[in-house]
């Protein structure tokens, strides 16, 4: 059974709506709940032809840290596709476009509190082009293997939500390929 949603207030703070839901639960509790409303976003699994993974060491001004990361941004409009924001996002942040594109659904990074969706996709087949960051972005590119990209991982050094999910996707999808 569904939360019964008797009010709703959505209030826009910069690139966030935050919203204030009364509801009642199934069990006749009513209850205040709040949440992000976030766009979209997509996260890709760069794979050069030497099977190197394209890494980014990026400044992330929330936890005040350098942070590895995948390429990923934010679905600017509803209209746009999640691929076509892919493209675009792989070639700003990494100076790279991709022949070939393999879409490896999405995931929900945080539904206890956001309603963010991530689109899932791995690139290959890359050609460099020139990196068009935002004036915000602060992004070292490293194209590491995958042993390196997992040691990462296994050390807790790699804490990019969207990038686990998407490398776990990809080498489920695949390890019998």
């Amino acid at each position: 059974m569904v939360w019964k949603i008797n009010s709703s207030i959505k209030e826009q703070v910069d690139r966030f709506g935050v919203i204030i839901e009364k509801v009642t639960l199934p069990s006749g509790e009513e209850k205040d709940f709040s949440y992000l409303d976030f766009a979209k976003g997509v996260c890709i699994l760069p794979i050069t032809k030497d099977k190197e993974i394209i890494c980014l060491k990026q400044y992330r001004h929330a936890i005040k840290s350098w942070q590895w990361e995948l390429p990923a941004g934010m679905i600017d409009t509803e209209s746009d596709a999640p691929i076509e924001t892919a493209k675009r996002e792989l070639e700003e942040e990494t100076g790279n476009k991709a022949e070939y594109w393999l879409d490896l659904g999405s995931c929900y990074p945080s539904p206890g509190s956001t309603s963010e969706e991530i689109y899932l996709f791995a690139a290959t087949g890359l050609t460099a082009t020139a990196q068009k960051l935002e004036n915000s972005e602060q992004i070292e590119v490293h194209k590491l293997t995958m042993e390196e990209v997992m040691t990462l991982v296994i050390n807790g050094e790699f804490k990019h939500g969207a990038g686990l999910a998407v490398i776990l996707r990809y080498m489920l999808m695949t390890e019998n390929n």
